[in-house]
């Protein structure tokens, strides 16, 4: 990859940190792929720095052969971690995967504390860990029961990129196309970077391709997490065919209730799974649904995972994704429909300012996106369709919404009602008519006038 797209407020306070005269220790931690080492490296590439990735063992030989590279006087500094972390105080120090480390060598937390807490913390030294087990950078560097806590100076969970930001990548192809690639890639740099144009052709020779990354990437991102991946793999999987109430998955994947909770929370704190609400209730909701986190990982579930036998004897065809993937579409345009919406509220054109934005459901009846400001006491409504509407088709669609909304239970609110689709015929006339209509092609008047 050339360029380097939109991390442009995390690299302004990386840099500002590595400019400090104080001593930083800054953790960065996020899912595999997302783009944690090359944000890293290009907040540091004009200064001198040791950039060190941690392996599977004997990490304190390669760190002191790696470090003396970049300022050779380590090569005399004594073979354990104080000593080597004491040579290079003043210096910037970066350590990928750290999980490794720690995996390695459990005590290594305690020996980092000591060094910052005896020489490093009155120094300048900058010491950036970053680590792709989310699980592990939480509960053994940033939580408090940590040997590092107190101790960070600053620390980031790097997430996707957003979809709008797809368009760097591919300058010029329609809005359309750029939803297809997104709801296989997310916005994680690494799938993105992979695919090319144009894009179904790419995915049928990936496919077919012996050493595509399809087959074994979600097995390295569960082993990154979980030592026992076959139960996860299952909730996932049901996750990613509309299984999403903890009943649905549990019967899906045939257990008892008591043993399927423990497994979707840890899902959620690593970031796979996230559990939503209806916006207009509490977050700890009995009426909560899981959602698998990034596109990624539902597309390979939905398409890659029930199929692996047939590619690996190269007999699949992509037109079974092909035929699959408009209905498929419709959650990712959600998605897409709902990053739309909070950029429209940053540019200030919505009728009033969101506070908060998400699903509403209850009893059979769903409304894709509803957008709060409690304090205003004013709420909109939107429907999200992943299609080319025709007028009627809009009007059925805006009536039936405003039969929902009533069902919402906000008494006493300024209601507004929205549709944001494909394309909508007659837009002009709907909005003359105080009617919210959004297609792909204000997508493309809301890049312009970033």
């Amino acid at each position: 990859m050339d360029h380097f797209v939109d991390r442009r407020e995390e690299l302004k306070a990386l840099r500002e940190r590595l400019s400090s005269d104080n001593f930083e220790l800054i953790v960065i931690y996020g899912r595999r792929r997302v783009g944690k080492t090359r944000l890293v490296i290009e907040a540091v590439k004009d200064v001198p720095h040791v950039y060190y990735l941690a392996v599977e063992g004997d990490n304190l030989r390669h760190f002191q052969e790696v470090a003396k590279r970049v300022f050779p006087e380590v090569r005399y500094a004594r073979r354990d971690w104080e000593a080597l972390l004491h040579a290079l105080r003043g210096k910037i120090i970066v350590i990928d995967e750290f999980p490794n480390l720690i995996k390695e060598k459990p005590g290594v937390l305690s020996i980092f504390q000591r060094a910052i807490d005896t020489d490093l913390s009155d120094s300048n030294t900058k010491l950036i860990l970053l680590g792709s087990s989310v699980s592990i950078m939480t509960e053994k560097v940033l939580s408090y029961k940590s040997p590092l806590y107190g101790r960070r100076t600053g620390s980031l969970k790097l997430k996707p990129l957003k979809f709008l930001h797809l368009r760097e990548f591919f300058p010029g192809i329609p809005w359309d196309e750029l939803v297809e690639i997104y709801g296989m890639t997310d916005g994680i740099p690494f799938y993105i970077t992979q695919v090319k144009l144009p894009f179904w052709e790419w995915l049928d020779r990936e496919l077919k391709n012996p050493v595509s990354f399809f087959r074994d990437e979600v097995d390295f991102l569960l082993r990154y997490e979980f030592t026992e991946t076959r139960t996860y793999r299952r909730i996932l999987e049901a996750i990613s065919l509309s299984k999403t109430t903890p009943k649905e998955i549990r019967d899906f994947i045939g257990m008892r209730h008591s043993d399927v909770t423990p497994y979707l929370r840890n899902l959620i704190e690593t970031g796979l799974v996230m559990k939503e609400v209806p916006i207009t209730e509490k977050p700890n909701s009995k009426r909560g649904r899981y959602y698998v986190a990034d596109n990624f990982l539902a597309f390979w579930f939905r398409f890659i995972y029930p199929n692996l036998s047939a590619i690996e004897e190269g007999l699949f065809d992509v037109e079974e994704i092909k035929r699959d993937y408009s209905r498929y579409l419709g959650p990712v345009f959600e998605k897409v429909a709902k990053q739309f919406l909070i950029e429209l509220n940053r540019a200030e054109k919505l009728p009033f300012r969101l506070a908060k934005v998400g699903r509403w459901w209850r009893k059979g009846e769903k409304i894709d996106l509803v957008a709060l400001n409690e304090r205003e006491r004013k709420a909109l409504f939107v429907e999200v369709k992943w299609k080319e509407l025709s007028e009627r088709e809009a009007r059925r669609i805006l009536k039936d919404l405003e039969r929902k909304a009533e069902l919402v239970g906000l008494e006493k609110w300024e209601y507004y009602y929205g549709i944001v689709a494909k394309s909508v015929e007659g837009k002009e006339e709907l909005k003359a008519e105080g009617w919210l209509v959004w297609d792909l092609r204000d997508f493309e008047r809301l890049v312009i006038e970033e």
